[in-house]
C-alpha cells in the first residue's frame, strides 16, 4: 500500500512539474528580465529539425504583458526597440504590441539566437512593478515554432520564464 501510494504520488509530481521541460531534445525560448533591455533566447537542441521562425504571443500572459518599444505608449518609463542577435532577422515591433513574429536562417541543432526588447506588464498591482516582469507574469504567454517542413509546434511559458517543446 505504502509503495503504491509513493509511486503514484511521485508520478503525479513528475507530471505536474512539466516532465516535458526536462527533455534532452527540443526547442526552447527563454525570457530574461534585465535592465534596460529584456532578452529572449532561442535554444535549439533537437536533431533533424530546422527552425525557420517563431511567433511570441503575450496576450494570454498572466501579467497582461506588452512590448514597450517607444516613448509615450502603453509601456512604463523605459522603452527599448527590438534588437536581433545571432541568426535572427530584424522586425519592426509596434509599441504596445502583444505579438511579434521573427524569421530565422534555418537554425539547427546546437545553435542559439535571440533578441532584446523591453517588456512591461499592464497590471496595477504587479509583482515587481510594471517595468519588471516575473515568471509568474509571463506564464501563459505562448510561442509557435515554425519548422522548415511546414510543421508548427506550440509551447507555453512556465513560471521559470521558458517555453519549451520536446521533439
Amino acid at each position: 500500500m505504502y509503495r503504491t501510494t509513493f509511486l503514484t504520488t511521485a508520478l503525479a509530481a513528475l507530471l505536474a512539474t512539466g516532465a516535458q521541460a526536462e527533455c534532452m531534445q527540443g526547442l526552447t525560448v527563454k525570457f530574461t528580465e534585465s535592465a534596460p533591455r529584456d532578452r529572449f533566447e532561442v535554444i535549439h537542441t533537437a536533431t533533424g529539425v530546422f527552425l525557420t521562425g517563431l511567433r511570441i504571443d503575450l496576450s494570454s500572459s498572466a501579467g497582461g504583458l506588452v512590448f514597450d518599444t517607444a516613448a509615450g505608449g502603453n509601456g512604463v518609463e523605459v522603452f527599448q526597440p527590438f534588437v536581433p542577435e545571432g541568426e535572427m532577422q530584424h522586425v519592426d515591433v509596434a509599441d504596445g504590441a502583444e505579438q511579434l513574429e521573427v524569421q530565422l536562417n534555418e537554425m539547427s541543432t546546437g545553435q542559439r539566437a535571440g533578441f532584446t526588447i523591453d517588456v512591461d506588464d499592464q497590471r496595477a498591482q504587479s509583482d515587481l512593478g510594471q517595468i519588471r516582469v516575473t515568471g509568474a507574469e509571463i506564464s501563459g504567454a505562448s510561442v509557435v515554432f515554425n519548422l522548415a517542413d511546414g510543421t508548427m509546434l506550440n509551447a507555453t511559458f512556465d513560471q521559470e520564464n521558458r517555453a519549451k517543446v520536446c521533439t
